[in-house]
Parts: C-alpha cells; sequence; structure tokens
C-alpha cells in the first residue's frame, strides 16, 4: 500500500508550484484531479516543445494525475467542482490573486461545506499584507527574497537555473499538507495552509540573512565559488575542464597543500592559515592553485582530491547528467507515458522501485473529463449538454 491511497486531492493549479506539490502527493499514491481550463488548460502544456513536442515543465510536474476540463465561470461546472470536493481529502489552488474568493473557493466558505478540507493556497505573498495582489513569477520573487543580489558574478546578477522558488513553494505546501493530515487524523478537522513564495525562499535565504545581521556586510556576489569559504568551487585544469571542490575545514586545509597542490608549505602559511584569511586573500591563493592544477589534467585533479579526501564533483551538463553513472548503478530511472509516447522519468527522492511510486502518465488536457463526470453520476445525455455550452 502506498502511504497516500486513498487520499483525494482536487486542484485548480497552474505552471509550477502548486503541479509539483501535487504531483508528489500523486508520487506517495493520492489520487490527484486536476481541474483545467476547457481548449488550452495549464498555461505550462505550452511553455515549450521539448519533449516529444511537449512542454518539458508540464511533464516534469504532472505525472500521475487526472485531467478534467471545466469552464468554472458557469454554474453547471462549479457544481461538478463541488460534486468533486464532497468526498475530497485536500483542495489545492495558486490562482491569480483573489480568484478563489471569487469562485467561493477560498478557506471561509470551504470549512462551513467540508469541515474536514485541507485547504492549501500557494500565492507570491501571502493571503494578505500590502504585497497580496501584487503578481509573483519565480524571477521576481528570487529578486524580492534578496537571492539575486548574492548570486552571480561581482559585476552581474544572476538567477538560478532553475523555478528555484516554484520549487521552495511547492516543497512547503506538499510538507504542510502532509502534516495537516496527520494533524486531522487525530482531530477530525481541516485547516488552512497559506503557503508564499516569498517566504518558502526567506527560509532558504537564512544563512545569509544573519550573516548579514546587524548591518553587516552581505555575502559578495562571487559566481559558482562559496562566498564565504575558500578554496571552495570551480578551477579549471590543464584540459580545460573544470572541476569542482570543496575545503570545510583545517584539517582539510593540510591535506589539501601536502596531497592535491604538493605545497605543504602552505599549510601554516600565515596568508592561508585560517578559512577568513584564506577568503581574503583569495585572488593570490586562487592563482597558486590553477598554476598547479593547469599542467594536470581534469581526471589527474580529482583524483589527487580523491586521494586527499576532499570533496570534489565533475561540472556536468544535461547530456552528462541523463547519463550519470550513479543514477544509472542505484536503478534510479524508469519510464512514463505521456500523450507523445514514452519518456524517462526519475524516481521520487526517498522512494525505491520496491516502494512502487505512482509513476502514471502524465494526462492529455481533459482526459479524464467524461470518466470522472460518470463516476459522479452523471448520464451521458447530461455529459453531452455540458460539452454543448462549454462548460467541460
Amino acid at each position: 500500500m502506498r502511504p497516500l491511497e486513498g487520499i483525494k486531492v482536487i486542484t485548480f493549479e497552474h505552471a509550477i508550484a502548486a503541479p509539483f506539490c501535487t504531483r508528489q502527493l500523486a508520487d506517495l499514491g493520492a489520487r490527484v484531479i486536476k481541474v483545467e481550463r476547457p481548449g488550452t488548460g495549464d498555461f505550462a502544456r505550452n511553455y515549450d516543445e521539448r519533449v516529444h513536442g511537449l512542454a518539458s515543465h508540464f511533464v516534469w510536474t504532472n505525472r500521475s494525475k487526472e485531467s478534467i476540463t471545466l469552464d468554472v465561470k458557469r454554474p453547471e461546472a462549479m457544481e461538478v467542482v463541488h460534486g468533486l470536493l464532497a468526498d475530497a481529502d485536500v483542495f489545492v489552488q495558486n490562482l491569480a490573486p483573489g480568484a478563489s474568493q471569487r469562485l467561493g473557493l477560498d478557506y471561509e466558505t470551504l470549512q462551513t461545506h467540508y469541515p474536514k478540507l485541507v485547504v492549501c493556497d500557494i500565492s507570491g505573498y501571502g493571503l494578505d499584507g500590502p504585497y497580496r495582489d501584487k503578481k509573483a513569477y519565480d524571477l521576481l520573487i528570487q529578486s524580492e527574497s534578496g537571492f539575486l543580489s548574492i548570486t552571480g558574478s561581482a559585476n552581474e546578477p544572476a538567477k538560478a537555473g532553475c523555478s528555484i522558488a516554484d520549487i521552495a513553494a511547492g516543497m512547503y505546501a506538499y510538507t504542510n499538507i502532509l502534516a495537516a493530515l496527520i494533524e486531522r487524523g487525530k482531530t477530525g478537522r481541516g485547516r488552512r495552509i497559506d503557503v508564499s513564495m516569498l517566504e518558502s525562499m526567506l527560509e532558504w535565504m537564512s544563512y545569509p540573512l544573519y550573516y548579514a545581521i546587524d548591518g553587516q556586510t552581505p555575502p559578495p556576489r562571487t559566481g559558482a565559488s562559496h562566498a564565504t569559504i575558500y578554496p571552495y568551487g570551480p578551477f579549471r585544469a590543464g584540459d580545460g575542464k573544470t572541476v569542482m571542490l570543496g575545503l570545510q575545514n583545517e584539517r582539510e586545509w593540510k591535506s589539501f597543500c601536502e596531497v592535491v597542490i604538493q605545497k605543504s608549505e602552505l599549510a601554516a602559511d600565515p596568508r592561508f592559515c585560517s578559512n577568513s584569511r584564506r577568503v581574503e586573500k583569495r585572488a593570490e591563493l586562487g592563482h597558486l592553485i590553477e598554476e598547479v592544477f593547469s599542467i594536470l589534467t581534469s581526471s589527474q585533479v580529482i583524483e589527487r582530491l580523491e586521494d586527499a579526501r576532499i570533496a570534489n564533483a565533475h561540472m556536468n551538463d544535461m547530456h552528462a547528467v541523463w547519463t550519470h553513472e550513479q543514477l544509472v548503478a542505484r536503478n534510479r530511472w524508469t519510464r512514463v507515458s505521456t500523450p507523445a509516447g514514452e519518456i524517462p522519468a526519475l524516481y521520487p527522492p526517498g522512494v525505491t522501485q520496491e516502494d512502487a511510486p505512482r509513476m502514471d502518465p502524465v494526462p492529455a488536457l481533459g482526459e479524464h473529463t467524461h470518466a470522472i463526470l460518470s463516476e459522479l453520476g452523471y448520464a451521458e445525455d447530461r455529459i453531452q449538454a455540458l460539452r454543448d455550452i462549454g462548460a467541460v
């Protein structure tokens, strides 16, 4: 039995944050019914066509779900929504600010009809406050949260290469829903969950926030290098390839000097004898390290780092990650179906093949509309009537 078997989730979702949350609920066995706009659906379906004609974001965040199309501006469609909510356990939405209230799908309204329902609202800035109605996209939250101020090079900020603010909000929504289901098992009552992208990112930004507490200088932008630990980051080898490495303590610094750069005298050099001093002298120390690495291949550098038990990594591109030997050795890949054929998919972190996570197809738009309506007791003629008026 999967952990969330028997749990029913209704979701009004688009883009990344809410779909990522609910896909993880589906991974654990929940039944997730995704309500989409007729004709167009979740706009993330059209971000790109990279996965056999389907959008990369969409296939990532929407497997194992059922798709029903409903025009919720029509009362006939809202009747269907309430039919779905009648025995639902969780309702998730990340509609535009104020939309759920206008539809009567806010927590205050829903709790009067469905007291056991867990209602999770995901938004950019939260359900109240002066920023409540402000539009929020991933890059904008990266900026508001201060993330861009510490990410990039000294001369130019850089965004994260994936939707980090959406992912953060989706993760906190997911974990809070799990906690609310446990709580409901004890109290018999649902609850409201109000997750904002800004607060989710702020939690992840706590180290640089504390580093700059009381007006102290914030961490500088240092590219792929660590802002406050050195050496920690990318170094180019003689073959032109980049090796990532990281030191954490003075024992490792001594080993690095003796085994990796083979300059044991530097271990006690007063310029570099503490992390703070190495950070202060990073340009000078970096030049010394690169001089040594310039006559070695990246493989030789990594071999020395391994011998010294210094943490290191290859700087892989996407093509290398698809064939990463560690993922292959651990059997972390499977395949899932989509409307455009099978695609590879990573098993959810923390679970194995033996756990039998749900790895069901990515749904076509409205693929399950007829089946869900039939399940709710709608006869064929009534379903056709809904289609005729554009309600589904």
